[in-house]
């Protein structure tokens, strides 16, 4: 007999989702997932953009529901894919009430999808729009440490709304960094993985104050679902292992991580 997941918790405090993938989700229809996130008090959910072909969908999605919020960028992994074209279309679009960030930007050493080169150049590019539009930014970084701080370092007088450094994996170098620098940095599932000692060692090291939640949904699915598709309505297991890592009382880590994401997204 397989042993029973355990239930999803559910918080008296609210939840902002602040990055998943909505128009990459299969398992189930878009409005069992957002009802289900309801039900689990997420309050606000961010879909993010990667791609050319993908810009309008998330537009699209933010047209959901009323709480449903999206960015507008390139990937790294499409960064051969970004023209004058896109980069007009992420100008006019990301200005907007329910567009809040440039995103998903960066660099990805990892995969090599695009010419090292070519990511560099497009991620200055979109750097340069979140500066002209008084956007903050959600970057990807994976094996690229170095250039990320010298690119991010170049932005330092103009990029007055930072951002988020999503997902992150890389080393404490990138993370004092972006700390010193007041970049907040978002964890997910992969905090609950057995062989994810490192990221939480950064967990550990992160001000609360500079710390977010998200799933990357419909990726790194968290302990206990994993082999499940993620989905948002999952991040109550993320912000359970950031309280238990961080030795904190569940409310705190819920309460600062909400106001984090409102002060970074949804100022004023």
């Amino acid at each position: 007999m397989s042993k029973k997941r355990r239930e999803i918790p559910v918080f008296d405090h609210p939840i902002i989702e602040t990055h998943c993938h909505l128009d990459y989700l299969k398992d189930r229809p878009l409005e069992e997932t957002l009802a289900e996130a309801r039900r689990v008090n997420i309050e606000r959910i961010i879909t993010i953009a990667v791609s050319p072909d993908n810009l309008g969908k998330v537009r699209e999605l933010a047209q959901a529901a009323p709480w449903v919020y999206g960015t507008q960028g390139v990937h790294p992994h499409d960064a051969e894919s970004y023209t004058d074209d896109a980069e007009a279309e992420i100008r006019a679009h990301v200005g907007t009430e329910k567009m809040v960030a440039v995103g998903e930007i960066g660099l990805d050493y990892f995969y090599d999808k695009a010419d090292r080169d070519i990511q560099r150049s497009v991620f200055r590019r979109q750097l340069q729009i979140a500066c002209d539009t008084d956007r903050p930014v959600v970057i990807h970084s994976r094996d690229a440490d170095d250039d990320t701080i010298e690119i991010l370092t170049e932005f330092e007088d103009t990029l007055t709304r930072r951002g988020v450094i999503h997902s992150f994996t890389s080393g404490p170098g990138l993370a004092r960094y972006a700390i010193s620098q007041g970049w907040c940095l978002g964890f997910n599932g992969i905090s609950t993985f057995n062989k994810a000692e490192n990221v939480r060692d950064i967990i550990r090291m992160t001000p609360l104050e500079q710390l977010l939640l998200e799933t990357d949904a419909p990726f790194l699915t968290p302990v206990p679902y994993r082999g499940k598709e993620n989905a948002p309505f999952y991040i109550p297991f993320v912000a359970e292992k950031i309280a238990e890592v961080k030795a904190l009382p569940l409310a705190d880590v819920l309460t600062t991580t909400y106001q984090n994401s409102l002060r970074l997204f949804f100022p004023g």
